[in-house]
């Protein structure tokens, strides 16, 4: 078999959410169609047009996985990443302490790809507020390596020496999925035999909060946060920030087999496009959604037939739920209504460039369980939005295939697919 033929496969997985800080409690937060959202209580919100969103629950703390010192050296989206990388590490078996569970020479052909869609952004206000009453002698020499978006790629490859390629992708909201797409296709070409890769984000800070409101893209429903994300409902206003990590670790089929690790999924395809069409709206009729969602059927070998799960990127906002549902009918034509959709930010919030992390975590959870979480918080129907969104409760069904859409600001549109693993 050649490199550009191999097979790639999920042997771990770790998950930072608003409802659960492992991939099984956010998995049963899910099943209980649980919300994350509620009114923020790391700052003083009551000036901001919005004042909720999906914080971490309080059981989180970095110095849990991280020295106090380190911690400190660290913004929050990069605790996030720790936190979850450690865990896909332990879930793929892997112990990078231990020379005989992961020699260095397989270190270095793993890869580190991990992305966040914004960066250190509470790092970036402290330190710009600092600046601004004490002048330039009292910036943190931290502050550069704490602000850039590539240092949680960074950090996890010195905390796991790693040695591989080392970078992240920066794609707004698509970037989880740009990340874990792009280490799929390293391990395809032969470049590397496996990557740790995946998204960060950690966006709730007065900065952020008044950033996306001034834009309008936020929900307003202040009373009533824990019902204000809500896909595809006629009601909804906006989307909910959230914050967390998704993390993946990715290997090739003859590097997890030599290792007898435990298979969660395969990786069969990945797509992408523009929209080409304006910095922040989706296109209206879904025409970059719907090119990708083909490339990516043709990535896979898939049929559209063959797709029964489609995690929707779905951000409870009136212009993308409308496109996407665009799109998705535009590709899968009659299919469109017989596979299942949904959107778990309504449960989550929307985590930005994690999104599409914990999203992929998701989808494998419905191909693991045979049952698809739900979309909640529906109540009214809008006529442009027909398709089986799988409404307030999980539904079971066989779930073979199942397709994650991701997308952000700029244009960018990213479509990956999982299948169960049949040896």
């Amino acid at each position: 078999m050649s490199n550009a033929q191999r097979r790639v496969v999920v042997t771990g997985m770790g998950a930072v959410t608003p409802i659960g800080l492992s991939v099984e409690d956010y998995w049963d937060a899910m099943m209980r169609s649980e919300s994350g959202i509620a009114s923020i209580e790391s700052f003083d919100a009551e000036q901001y047009t919005t004042r909720f969103g999906g914080e971490l629950p309080d059981a989180f703390d970095a110095e849990d996985y991280l020295g106090a010192k380190d911690a400190r050296r660290m913004d929050p989206f990069c605790h996030y990443a720790v936190a979850a990388s450690d865990a896909a590490l332990a879930d793929a078996g892997i112990d990078p302490d231990d020379e005989d569970s992961y020699p260095q020479d397989e270190k270095d052909r793993t890869a580190t790809i991990f992305g966040t869609g914004i960066g250190g952004l509470k790092v970036f206000q402290e330190q710009t507020e600092e600046h601004a009453e004490y002048g330039a002698r009292h910036v943190s020499p931290f502050f550069i390596p704490m602000m850039i978006p590539d240092m949680a790629s960074g950090q996890l490859s010195m905390r796991y020496n790693f040695r591989g390629p080392n970078y992240c992708i920066v794609s707004a909201c698509a970037t989880g999925n740009n990340n874990i797409g792009d280490a799929y296709m390293l391990i395809q070409q032969g470049t590397v035999d496996a990557a740790l890769c995946g998204g960060t984000e950690a966006c709730i800070t007065p900065l952020g909060l008044a950033g996306f409101g001034s834009m309008r893209a936020l929900s307003t429903r202040n009373d009533d946060p824990e019902h204000a994300s809500r896909p595809f409902d006629a009601d909804r206003d906006g989307f909910v920030m959230g914050d967390g990590s998704g993390a993946f670790f990715i290997e090739s089929l003859q590097h997890a087999r030599e290792r007898d690790a435990e298979i969660h999924a395969e990786i069969v395809g990945i797509g992408m496009s523009a929209d080409a069409h304006h910095i922040t709206a989706p296109d209206p009729e879904g025409d970059g959604a719907a090119l990708a969602m083909n490339n990516l059927l043709e990535s896979g070998g898939l049929e559209a037939e063959d797709v029964d799960y489609l995690n929707m990127h779905g951000t409870s906002t009136p212009l993308g739920d409308v496109a996407e549902t665009k799109a998705i009918k535009r590709v899968f034509g009659d299919h469109a209504y017989q596979m299942n959709t949904s959107s778990t930010k309504s449960m989550t919030g929307h985590l930005l460039g994690a999104a599409g992390a914990i999203e992929a975590i998701a989808a494998i959870g419905a191909i693991q369980h045979d049952t698809v979480p739900p979309t909640i918080n529906f109540e009214e129907e809008d006529p442009e939005c027909d398709l089986n969104y799988t409404f307030n409760k999980p539904q079971e069904r066989e779930v073979t295939v199942a397709v994650s859409n991701a997308f952000g600001f700029g244009g960018h549109n990213t479509s990956i697919a999982f299948r169960e693993f049949d040896g």
